[in-house]
């Protein structure tokens, strides 16, 4: 008698033949996608398995599989450190600057940009706000220092024109967090820009004449139609950036950062390169790194509901 075929051995079989067909019909793709996946695979996935060392006290030359195991020594001696908390709080306060101060200026930008009609003018405004994010972060601080020197800065120099004193910019603490978040505008608005340009672009240019006849300003269109209608695209980036929030990156503030500075400018990324590597406290810095991966997951989902909530989007 012959045996009957089940239902969900039918599904597998379709599954598997509907895998395997686009596997053929989109086989050129699938051959251009390997280099990206490999990719996260050696520099994303396989550096995790190296996570094991905060819970050891890691012997370079006995190996992840050697060191003796220590729990959760090293996070509770992260949160002993005086050091280590006031490293964080800086850390936490740069990442709110950031978002509250740099986060917004590539959507006005763009809002700005899209009201230019000039195409020409249009096309070079874009280019020169573009321009500096090709710019490596050790060029940014070079062109920093020189205009925020004390003696030849242009700053300093205008300073002077009114009679005021000199001032050493990156050589006090309580300029250095303005210093790093302005350059970083400086350097990535113009490049953040073109998303909400593209986003721009899909809005459909009915609404706006059927607001014209209704007889709304340029600004009413803007709040009315244009923002709503970007809104989700400004969701899905911001929850992008808070999955970041203490990635406010080592070479961006490392070529800024000094001896007179470093109290409110260091930031955790610096302190595991000084701690972690100078100092070959490796075990330490690994503890450190994954509670700052633990903490941006956390935010990442927390606002993920709630922009599902309020605006119907989310990653997931």
């Amino acid at each position: 008698m012959a045996s009957k075929i089940q239902p969900s051995d039918k599904v597998r079989y379709v599954q598997r033949h509907e895998v395997g067909s686009n596997l053929r019909k989109y086989k050129a793709l699938y051959l251009l996608s390997i280099p990206g996946i490999l990719y996260f695979i050696v520099f994303k996935y396989v550096p995790l398995m190296g996570s094991v060392m905060a819970f050891q006290n890691y012997n370079l030359f006995k190996g992840i599989t050697g060191s003796p195991w220590v729990g959760l020594d090293n996070f509770i001696r992260m949160f002993e450190y005086d050091e280590f908390l006031e490293i964080f709080t800086n850390t936490l306060l740069i990442g709110l600057y950031d978002i509250v101060i740099a986060f917004p200026v590539p959507i006005i930008l763009a809002l700005l940009l899209n009201e230019v009609r000039k195409m020409v003018y249009k096309r070079i405004l874009q280019t020169v706000v573009y321009m500096p994010h090709f710019l490596s972060w050790v060029i940014i601080g070079g062109i920093a220092v020189g205009i925020l020197s004390p003696t030849t800065g242009i700053v300093n120099t205008m300073l002077g024109w009114f009679g005021m004193e000199p001032v050493y910019f990156l050589g006090e603490n309580s300029y250095i967090r303005s210093i790093l978040i302005g350059s970083g505008v400086w350097k990535d608005a113009g490049w953040g820009t073109i998303i909400y340009l593209a986003a721009l672009a899909g809005v459909n240019p009915e609404l706006y004449e059927a607001a014209k006849i209704d007889g709304a300003s340029r600004w009413k269109q803007t709040t009315a139609i244009t923002i709503p209608t970007i809104m989700p695209t400004i969701a899905i980036m911001f929850l992008l950036h808070i999955g970041h929030f203490l990635d406010f990156g080592f070479e961006r503030v490392y070529v800024f950062l000094n001896s007179l500075n470093s109290e409110s400018g260091e930031i955790l990324d610096t302190y595991i390169y000084r701690v972690g590597l100078l100092g070959k406290q490796y075990s330490y810095t690994t503890a450190i790194g994954l509670f700052k991966s633990l903490i941006g997951l956390v935010l990442i989902m927390i606002g993920n509901r709630l922009s599902k909530k309020a605006t119907g989007e989310s990653l997931y």
